[in-house]
């Protein structure tokens, strides 16, 4: 049977954060959490777009408890200073959600010198889900899902001698398919990480396959993605999913009652289907998640690792 909006549980009592929720996946994804009874933490950027993300879940659900945290992932300063305010505000988060990304930027550099999208895509979420790992590890059986991409399969894991691809190695889509392999990577270290502190908590990740959102066009409009730029623009549009059926992987990595730590979900037909599971494959995955640990923890300055329960 197809997991749909009408398959989420009652989530009353959850509090949740979503990067990106005011629009695209992340905003189809605060608007099926607020519809099922969950508090949603929307952890985002632009907060002119936040009104009108706002205005468009409460219209759907007049009784929706949310809440808006600043976030620019490509600021570390701006990362803590949101997870600050989500753990001042909350004692336990039960799921998180790293949804927001950037897809083959023109080169250019976060506030704190990282590559854009390996800073935005992977070392921003690392970070926030760090500083998070309290009120995570506080909650019943908190989830983790992290948004990775098809692309990921065109990445390489991030090299420790130099994980940007700067200058002449800059090459929009391959970095761009380093950070969603980063993302993916992450995902499933960090289930490893939670089995062997023997904690509740789970992590997953999922892909939206291609979806019709501003992903593309935000690529297009920065002038990103070289030639292949307007045609994924093209192709999303007219050949993509709605962000409401992008959205339900993610959707069901966070609320399905049978999903499981280290799983994968995505649509059934690559870029296209219902909201299933996938085999979870990449040869040397787990050299590649040491690599990605040792360089993520040097670049942030901030360790993550998970302590024995108790």
């Amino acid at each position: 049977m197809a997991y749909t909006r009408e398959s989420v549980p009652d989530l009353t009592g959850l509090t949740t954060v979503i990067t990106g929720a005011n629009g695209g996946l992340g905003l189809e994804t605060a608007k099926a959490f607020a519809a099922n009874g969950a508090h949603v933490v929307m952890a985002v950027r632009d907060t002119q777009k936040a009104d009108a993300a706002v205005a468009e879940i409460l219209d759907e659900t007049p009784d929706a408890s949310l809440e808006r945290v600043a976030l620019d992932l490509a600021s570390q300063a701006s990362v803590r200073a949101a997870a600050e305010q989500v753990l001042a505000a909350h004692d336990r988060v039960d799921v998180l959600v790293n949804n927001a990304g950037l897809m083959a930027m023109p080169e250019r550099e976060t506030e704190d010198g990282f590559e854009m999208q390996v800073g935005v895509d992977h070392l921003g979420h690392w970070t926030l889900t760090a500083l998070l790992l309290p009120a995570l590890l506080a909650a019943p059986a908190a989830r983790v899902v992290t948004v990775t991409s098809t692309a990921h399969h065109i990445g390489t894991p991030l090299d420790p001698e130099e994980p940007f691809r700067r200058g002449d190695r800059y090459d929009s889509w391959r970095v761009y398919g380093d950070a969603k392999l980063a993302n993916y990577h992450f995902g499933l270290g960090l289930q490893e990480r939670f089995a062997a502190a023997g904690v509740p908590a789970q992590s997953l990740i999922a892909h939206p396959g291609l979806s019709h959102s501003d992903l593309q066009t935000r690529t297009v409009r920065e002038g990103g993605g070289g030639s292949a730029g307007p045609f994924f623009a093209w192709a999303a549009a007219n050949t993509g999913m709605e962000p409401a059926r992008g959205a339900l992987p993610q959707i069901r990595a966070a609320t399905d009652p049978a999903a499981r730590g280290g799983e994968f979900y995505g649509p059934r037909w690559v870029n296209v289907g219902n909201a299933v599971r996938l085999p979870v494959v990449r040869p040397g995955r787990e050299a590649a998640i040491r690599a990605l640990w040792e360089v993520s923890e040097r670049l942030t300055g901030v360790p993550l690792e998970v302590p024995p329960q108790a």
